[in-house]
């Protein structure tokens, strides 16, 4: 099982950084490492990106679902590059709320 290292609580940051970080922070990782994320929605949208663009690399686990707080573990399974974007909410299928970025 993999241990989180770091807790981004992106209710913290600005919308049009929070994205570029959570990517830039999963790309940082290594198999078998992990972060999680606190969210004051559901991060569904981001999910359906990190399908799109690093499908097969990740693990999603949520830790807490609302209905003010969401808590996901994501964790690095298997190495590999992005492919696709990565800007803008939900790959600009929309919806999330979160500003996009």
């Amino acid at each position: 099982m993999a241990i989180a290292t770091e807790l981004i609580d992106v209710r913290t940051i600005a919308p049009a950084q929070r994205h570029p970080l959570i990517f830039g922070t999963f790309d940082g990782l290594a198999p078998g490492e992990s972060f999680e994320l606190l969210n004051d929605h559901d991060p569904v949208p981001l999910y359906m990106q990190f399908e799109k663009t690093r499908g097969g690399q990740f693990a999603w686990q949520y830790l807490q679902s609302g209905p003010a707080r969401w808590h996901v573990r994501l964790s690095r399974i298997a190495a590999g590059t992005a492919g696709g974007t990565t800007l803008g909410c939900g790959g600009g299928g929309g919806g999330c709320g979160c500003g996009g970025g």
